[in-house]
């Protein structure tokens, strides 16, 4: 065991130890050794690299796993390379430092993510080689976050979406709900102002909730997993039976969260602004707009990035990008192959193309009511302004397997059932109906009396 130690480690440029396109990494590979030593090459490589991986159970014995892997660079530099004649170099006894730069290509790369599913690695290595012997490996991860994109479509654009719900059951009337963003894009630690419009003429008082929630989605041999988790909430005052209100919700983005990922082609890291109306004995109705979390600035000592003002983001503007240029040794064709594929449905889908989304179903009787066993069928009616690419059309109808009657006759608990129709549209709002379903006990089977004996006594004589 002549190695005592092998290591690599890098410089941070900035407070947050963050690396961004086009910069530089400075750092250095340790080799300590018990005594002079013969070595074949001393190798720094850098890679950039997407994978994720899940498996799906079908039945008690039979599961398949779903994979899939992206690269984004892999740069290789000889540090140490056979000298002599026999193919060998030779260190002395002691602690030797092999200092290495690396310049991170200028290209839409994606920024650093990790989840059980998924990761977006950006990592640095070094391998040591030894003739007869296992190689020696030290690696070590570092963070990057990508540049903001500008150019995403209405990522300054106000955001508008409303919603009318009609009460008919238990009560009467029209509900209608209007909520405005600024903008769709917003920088990490900067404030999100909603504004809700609630009209009530409605007999019932309603109750409004803001959400804030990431969405992840993995892709994988044409298949797909997604993720949802709220980040923020904020509850509103009820809004009573026949009046008016607006309020304005002002909603802090955390620095910590992670900035959106549009541009890996397997992994998508996507945020929603949700507006939710608690109705009673009705469908609740949501509206959903996109929001965009953009990067922070951070000053570095080489360059000073103004902070973004109003809606311009003077921080995010189009600063020259120098061309970049490979290590030593590194072979010419490797430039081109850095280049990721195009984001995933980036530019695929402008916002708002879905002009109508519906759903109705075939009534089994008179009531428009369904027992247990009952067959639901019914059509999705989809209409949009142009041709449109969409993700997913899923039809889901919430409800246990074996499902109780619906209740409204309590005022402490009650049991509905919901029939939603959800559109998954990339970088738009998801568009949702909600229809409510009323569940019925079913009919009693008829009870089959026996038939009646009779007995007659006879009086016997004496």
């Amino acid at each position: 065991m002549t190695i005592n130690n092998f290591a690599i480690e890098y410089d941070a440029i900035n407070s947050r130890n963050t690396f961004t396109n086009g910069d530089s990494i400075n750092g250095r590979i340790i080799v300590e050794v018990s005594k002079e030593t013969t070595i074949q090459s001393l190798i720094f490589i850098a890679k950039g690299k997407a994978r994720v991986r899940w498996s799906e159970h079908y039945g008690q014995h039979q599961h398949h796993v779903y994979w899939a892997d992206e690269k984004y660079y892999d740069i290789k530099h000889h540090i140490l390379r056979e000298s002599r004649q026999d193919g060998t170099e030779v260190i002395g006894k002691g602690r030797h430092v092999f200092p290495f730069s690396f310049k991170i290509p200028d290209s839409k790369i994606p920024s650093s993510f990790k989840s059980g599913i998924g990761n977006i690695h950006h990592k640095l290595k070094a391998e040591l080689k030894q003739s007869m012997k296992l190689t020696k490996k030290a690696k070590t991860h570092f963070t990057f976050v990508s540049k903001a994109d500008m150019d995403i479509p209405g990522l300054l654009e106000p955001q508008y979406g409303s919603k009318d719900k009609s009460v008919k059951l238990f009560g009467s009337g029209v509900i209608s709900m209007d909520v405005q963003t600024k903008r769709m894009g917003y920088k990490q630690g900067r404030d999100l102002k909603v504004s809700v419009e609630i009209v009530n003429n409605s007999s019932r008082s309603v109750k409004a909730k803001v959400i804030l929630y990431e969405k992840k989605s993995f892709f994988a041999q044409g298949r797909r997993r997604v993720c949802t988790k709220e980040i923020l909430k904020e509850k509103m005052e009820a809004v009573a039976s026949s009046n008016k209100e607006t309020v304005v919700k002002v909603m802090n983005i955390p620095r910590e969260l992670p900035s959106s990922i549009l541009n890996c082609s397997i992994i998508k890291l996507e945020y929603r602004l949700k507006v939710h109306l608690d109705v009673k004995y009705a469908s609740d109705p949501e509206i959903t707009l996109p929001i965009v979390i953009l990067p922070a600035s951070e000053d570095t000592p080489k360059q000073q990035q103004p902070s973004d003002a109003g809606f311009g983001f003077d921080g995010f503007g189009n600063p020259e990008q120098a061309p970049w240029s490979p290590a030593p040794h590194q072979p010419a064709a490797a430039a081109s192959a850095m280049d990721p594929p195009p984001p995933y449905a980036l530019h695929a889908i402008p916002i708002m193309t879905v002009k109508h989304l519906s759903v109705d179903y075939k009534k089994v009787n008179e009531r428009g009511t369904f027992s247990p066993g009952d067959i639901l069928s019914g059509r999705v009616t989809v209409e949009t302004s142009k041709e449109t690419k969409v993700q997913s059309l899923l039809v889901k109808a919430k409800g246990k397997a074996k499902l109780h009657p619906t209740f409204f006759n309590c005022c402490l608990m009650k049991l509905e059932y919901r029939l939603k129709v959800t559109l998954d549209i990339p970088l738009a709002r998801d568009s949702e109906i909600k229809l409510p379903l009323v569940i019925l006990l079913g009919s009693p089977k008829p009870h089959q009396q026996k038939p009646k004996r009779s007995i007659w006594f006879r009086k016997l004589p004496g």
